[in-house]
């Protein structure tokens, strides 16, 4: 629950976070359609260091549609606190009036309808609008960090191996970035497009297995304003656990807290008058560092795609949190002086696509970029009458929809699909295409599967994900989502410990329970075995949308969850 000074501090913070320059905040500016590019940026400057954030844009070039999620469940310490709140809780939280633009940015409620009022957000386009404007208005005070999943997610991502992104991002001209999702390219590509970079692929974390060294920088010293910045790179810590290790078999990760705090001694002791944590850990897995490690005053925080109007502080930590797919851009400004943030204003930018004109050299990159797959990405596959999209805890239609193609097309009784958090929204009536779907698909490791399970098997797969959602430790979270289920339901309580969390596993075609000692057929897809046989996951999509070409979903009420 929040409390009722939680709740005032959020609305006081808000009134000014989400103000605007008319002087009508972005909060309440609805019905009446004023939005501006001057409202969205217009912005007095504050202090002498200006820090902006961009994180899990996860290769999405064009404006998008992205849902947030109607359900984020935080468990021990975390519950009922942000970003562990969503919808109604969450506009009441930041008095945030209904129907406004900051109430379709920020949650799900009324998503649709919203949607086709507000229109599309992000675009790398619109981005350089606002990184283009705050480096003309600070041009020796703005630092600029990308957070990562940056080079993974899209058709063109994936046929480029990610030189599309890497093209964009050099023009736009982040001064660091670190990473997770870029791993799956594997260890050569890697290096390949990190040696393209002007700028410093930041990874404290990352380790060479055969000489326990650095694989990559682990930090880097700027000047702005006449400010020290350290900025500290932190990749995704399980990596190697949550994607294939045998796509980098040479490196290592893990939080590695000893290596952040040498690093933040080092900056202090390097003359640093800011210290800042450009991390992919996850929002909970930063609110635990950042009180278990003195010294850092920012955390750029990324990987669970939580877009936060307001920073959340730990002690004289500030974390902030700036969505995903390029919806939004964070603005930081810091009154620095006598070698430490005296005082901070915030804005979280949300990128309208209709409100913020499009960078015209930026724009003709991106569409030189995509121009080879052009016809590919606009070929139709077929129409939804449903609102498709991929954020919740423990399901999303598109995944559904993946669901059901691969246990028809696999010939399968349960189907198992990834809680991956990326994956763009399409709205009712929206035509499928090629490039919408690899929104939802697009990887390295995209073979579907078909094996023979036991039921206890599919339970301990069952608990293992219900663990690394719900342990009470941030520590032990890798910060997905629940693994999708087609064909059986279950019931799950979060505050049991693993092992214990789910009971009434159910075989949905024939209501029978699942056995223990029972095989079943199991299509799934995204194993992060080697050598895993079967057609990647986009062509059995395409081959049930054959004979699908409307796609109709029922609620799906498959899951039991008790809390």
């Amino acid at each position: 629950m929040t409390s009722r000074r939680e709740f005032l501090q959020a609305s006081v913070a808000a009134a000014a976070i989400l103000g605007t320059g008319s002087g009508l905040p972005l909060s309440r500016l609805a019905a009446q359609q004023g939005l501006t590019e001057e409202d969205l940026l217009g912005l007095s400057p504050f202090g002498n260091v200006t820090l902006l954030h961009l994180t899990d844009i996860h290769a999405q070039l064009v404006p998008v549609y992205f849902r947030e999620p109607s359900v984020n469940i935080g468990v021990g310490d975390m519950a009922g606190v942000p970003p562990h709140v969503t919808g109604a809780d969450f506009l009441k939280l930041y008095n945030i009036a209904p129907g406004s633009p900051a109430a379709y940015a920020l949650t799900s409620v009324d998503f649709t309808a919203l949607a086709r009022e507000y229109g599309r957000m992000g675009g790398i386009d619109r981005i350089a609008t606002i990184v283009n404007r705050i480096r003309a208005e600070r041009p020796d005070a703005t630092l600029l960090l990308d957070g990562g999943d940056t080079w993974q997610g899209s058709y063109t991502a994936l046929r480029t191996l990610g030189d599309d992104m890497v093209q964009a991002m050099n023009a736009l001209g982040p001064d660091a970035m670190t990473g997770h999702w870029e791993f799956t390219y594997g260890t050569d590509r890697v290096t390949e497009l990190v040696e393209s970079l002007p700028y410093p692929f930041l990874g404290s974390n990352i380790f060479d297995n055969e000489w326990e060294e650095p694989a990559f920088e682990g930090m880097r010293m700027f000047e702005r304003g006449g400010v020290g910045i350290a900025v500290i790179g932190q990749a995704f810590p399980y990596t190697p656990i949550a994607n294939p290790r045998w796509l980098i078999p040479n490196w290592s990760f893990g939080i590695r807290e000893e290596e952040i705090a040498r690093h933040v001694e080092e900056a202090r002791a390097g003359g640093a008058d800011v210290v800042v944590l450009l991390s992919h850990n996850g929002f909970d897995v930063d609110r635990k560092l950042a009180g278990r490690i003195p010294g850092i005053d920012v955390i750029l925080t990324g990987h669970t795609h939580d877009a936060l109007p307001e920073p959340v502080r730990v002690g004289d930590t500030l974390l902030i949190a700036s969505g995903s797919n390029g919806k939004f851009v964070s603005r930081l400004d810091l009154d620095v002086s006598g070698g430490s943030v005296r005082d901070f204003r915030y804005r979280l930018i949300p990128v309208f696509s209709d409100v913020i004109s499009p960078d015209p050299d930026m724009a003709a990159l991106i569409e030189s970029v995509r121009a080879p797959f052009s016809e590919e990405l606009a070929r139709e596959l077929g129409v939804t009458d449903t609102l498709l999209y991929r954020r919740g805890n423990f399901n999303g239609t598109w995944d559904d929809l993946i669901c059901d193609a691969l246990m028809e097309v696999r010939e399968a009784d349960i189907s198992l699909s990834p809680g991956f958090r990326w994956g763009t929204a399409l709205l009712p009536g929206q035509t499928i295409t090629v490039e919408d779907l690899h929104a939802a698909c697009a990887m390295t490791y995209p073979e579907a599967y078909r094996s023979q399970m036991t039921g206890a098997l599919l339970k301990d797969i069952l608990e293992d994900v219900a663990d690394n959602l719900f342990n009470p430790d941030p520590y032990y979270q890798q910060g997905g989502d629940m693994v999708r289920v087609g064909g059986m339901g279950y019931r799950i309580d979060i505050t049991e410990k693993i092992g214990s969390r789910i009971s009434d596993m159910t075989l949905l075609k024939t209501g029978e329970a699942i056995e223990p000692d029972g095989t079943y057929v199991v299509a799934g897809w995204a194993s992060v075995n080697e050598d895993v046989e079967g057609p990647p996951v986009w062509e059995v999509v395409e081959e049930y949308l054959g004979t699908h070409r409307t796609v109709r979903l029922a609620p799906n009420r498959s899951v039991i969850v008790e809390e």
